[in-house]
């Protein structure tokens, strides 16, 4: 099994911070170093232990959609090789696993997409006929595949914060507050910014599901995240369509009703519901089997999208 990432150690550059699952660097005034570790996160919580190469396999796989969906929105790629940004002593820390991005301006939101009705949103449907706020059909089972999809915004939470679901107004409201000195001079408002981004999220995903279903794999749901440049053009940025951030499940397997088996993280998340563990910091470790067997997941994800060998 390939060595593992679990936290960068840039010195050529300056640290901006680090997220659940990446690094982040500046190289100046325009672009950012993004750094893909092997860290995993469940129930908004780091784990102890990282899963090797899972980073390469998320930035693989991120490049692939950035590529593939680019004619529905801009994104924060630049094409600059990371490798030419650091000192030569530190290539093997980015190789695979990181991209040189625009410096955008992040929104304030999750925007998280469903197309199916599970997880928290199941949930949500049972308790109150709804998923966020949304009416929904009555009958409806788990996994049940939604008439549209639904765009159900959150917060963004920081390590070892809880997402929280907004309604779309909340979301309209937050973007507006927070972007308003950002977009003075461009002529736009946050509030019409969400609501492009509502529309960008709900397109990426339907492309995307779409395609994934000729490949044999059903995204049951994701999240994106957008930024805006000095002009207050929509990006997409962070990552795109990955296990970390979708709910894949193999098509062949999805029955209304149950819950599939998946190819992302929901497998750890399934062990550490079989735990006593309150689901805060510090989170529990995980035996050698899980981790193996997350990574094989997502490997196995990668190649199904990409229709490319992993090659770590």
């Amino acid at each position: 099994m390939t060595a593992s990432l679990f936290e960068s150690s840039i010195q050529s550059l300056p640290l901006l911070g680090r997220g659940k699952v990446r690094d982040i660097y500046a190289i100046d005034a325009e672009k950012l170093l993004i750094v893909t570790s092997d860290r995993l996160s469940a129930f908004d919580v780091i784990l102890p232990d990282p899963i090797p190469g899972k980073g390469k396999v998320l930035t693989q796989l991120a490049n692939f959609w950035f590529d593939k969906l680019a004619h529905i929105l801009p994104n924060q790629l630049t094409g600059i090789d990371p490798e030419s940004v650091v000192a030569a002593s530190e290539r093997e820390q980015v190789r695979g696993r990181a991209l040189v991005v625009k410096r955008l301006k992040p929104l304030p939101i999750e925007a998280v997409v469903r197309g199916y009705l599970i997880g928290s949103g199941w949930k949500d449907y049972q308790a109150t006929g709804a998923v966020c706020g949304i009416a929904l059909p009555p009958g409806l089972q788990m996994a049940a595949r939604l008439p549209q999809p639904i765009f159900t915004p959150a917060t963004k939470a920081e390590a070892g914060d809880h997402d929280e679901n907004i309604s779309f107004e909340q979301a309209q409201a937050n973007c507006a507050a927070t972007l308003a000195g950002a977009l003075a001079g461009t002529g736009k408002d946050g509030a019409a910014l969400a609501t492009q981004a509502r529309d960008a999220a709900i397109a990426l995903y339907t492309a995307a599901a779409d395609y994934a279903a000729t490949r044999g794999i059903i995204i049951a749901d994701t999240k994106f995240e957008f930024g805006i440049d000095a002009a207050g053009t929509l990006h997409l940025i962070d990552e795109a369509l990955t296990p970390d951030s979708s709910r894949f499940w193999p098509a062949d397997a999805w029955r209304v009703g149950s819950n599939p088996p998946s190819y992302d993280k929901q497998y750890v998340r399934d062990y550490l519901e079989t735990l006593d563990w309150g689901k805060q910091a510090p989170g529990p470790r995980l035996p050698a089997e899980v981790i193996a067997r997350t990574r094989d997941k997502y490997v196995e994800a990668c190649e199904l999208l990409t229709g490319s060998k992993f090659v770590d």
